[in-house]
């Protein structure tokens, strides 16, 4: 199937087409690298995974719900236009503003797969090329899953122009330094906390599934991030760290206010300018846009671009208390959590098992 007939919205362009001028580079030194970038590398190895096998694709989605999420998570939730919808246009609603998320996770998968391939040809480290190399097959292997994700919505959107216009910016950019920014720190940073927040109110299974076994690989790409740019960083000159500064900003208020949903409003015969100022107005939305930053504050205030403009752009955000944030602690439960479904769902085909098997034995038995 391709996804591109299950959007809403016609005539989508098949293709997006990026022009980038950045050249490639080879390592002809082959050294044995960062013992601590060697590492993520070999953890990159072993924790490949697939997304057809490991993946409980038999779980079915609520058509009235299809992540079981509380209804309190809409930015909608505590409005005129939620108390005024029937049922059915509620379950609309759920659908569409569900599969709108889902389809940014997609959309967001893909960009970064290609941003990595790009830091495989220019990043000058081949330690660096390496572990890009695996994150490369993780960002491929997020796409399937998301779109078969989507596939069960029967409902997917393309990707908004905040993140398009972010991501043109990752990739048309010549310093491979900013493709890391934009992709491993701000963009794969905010989607982090995004996953989180499916993986830990999400009822559906396979939701949680699909969110947390991604998150296990994220956590090391944003690490990935914080290695090679804290290495390099230092090496800047007052100018050229000005001019990251001044990215990171701009990045972070523009990826913090892309979470609009105009296109879901529109298609749903909404009032789009009105639901917008409802949505950013409300509680929920005011506490969900600062726990976006949860995990890229710690990484910038490691990479070492944290100076007083950085510092004052996060204290208006509301966000600067996250620098005190452990990133290690949290990329170890996202570990432990994805290896917890593992086992629930290991434990869930034992028992079915065993239930046939139990079955099995009794009707032998009655005869």
């Amino acid at each position: 199937m391709a996804l591109r007939d299950l959007y809403p919205i016609p005539d989508i362009d098949p293709v997006w087409s990026v022009p980038q001028d950045f050249q490639s580079v080879f390592d002809w030194r082959f050294d044995d690298g960062r013992k601590s970038m060697m590492h993520l590398y070999q953890k990159g190895k072993d924790m490949q995974w697939d997304a057809v096998s490991r993946i409980d694709w038999t779980e079915a989605l609520d058509p009235d719900n299809p992540m079981q999420m509380p209804d309190e998570m809409s930015g909608l939730y505590h409005t005129p236009v939620w108390k005024k919808a029937s049922d059915r246009d509620k379950a609309e609603m759920r659908r569409h503003f569900q599969a709108w998320t889902i389809s940014q996770f997609l959309q967001g998968e893909q960009a970064a797969m290609i941003c990595a391939a790009k830091i495989v040809q220019q990043v000058p480290d081949l330690d660096s090329k390496f572990y890009a190399s695996t994150q490369v097959m993780d960002e491929a292997r997020h796409v399937e899953a998301y779109k078969k994700l989507l596939e069960k919505f029967g409902l997917a959107y393309p990707m908004t122009k905040p993140l398009q216009t972010l991501v043109d910016q990752a990739l048309r950019d010549s310093r491979w330094d900013m493709t890391y920014l934009a992709m491993q720190v701000v963009i794969e940073g905010l989607a982090l906390a995004a996953f989180g927040n499916i993986r830990e109110l999400s009822k559906n299974r396979l939701t949680q599934q699909v969110n947390a076994f991604v998150m296990q690989d994220e956590s090391r790409h944003v690490a990935f991030g914080r290695l090679a740019l804290k290495d390099y960083y230092p090496q800047l000159t007052e100018k050229e760290r000005d001019e990251r500064e001044e990215f990171l900003v701009e990045a972070c208020y523009h990826m913090r206010d892309r979470f609009e949903q105009r296109e879901t409003y529109a298609l749903l015969g909404l009032d789009v300018d009105e639901c917008v100022r409802l949505q950013n107005e409300s509680g929920y939305m005011q506490v969900f846009r600062t726990m976006l930053f949860q995990r890229i504050v710690p990484i910038v205030r490691d990479i070492g671009l944290w100076s007083d403009k950085i510092k004052k752009a996060y204290a208006d955000m509301g966000v600067l208390g996250f620098a005190d944030v452990d990133y290690d602690e949290l990329s170890a439960d996202d570990e432990k959590r994805a290896q917890a479904l593992d086992a629930e769902a290991k434990a869930a085909r034992a028992a079915y098992v065993k239930s046939v098997a139990d079955l099995g034995a009794a009707g032998v038995a009655a005869e």
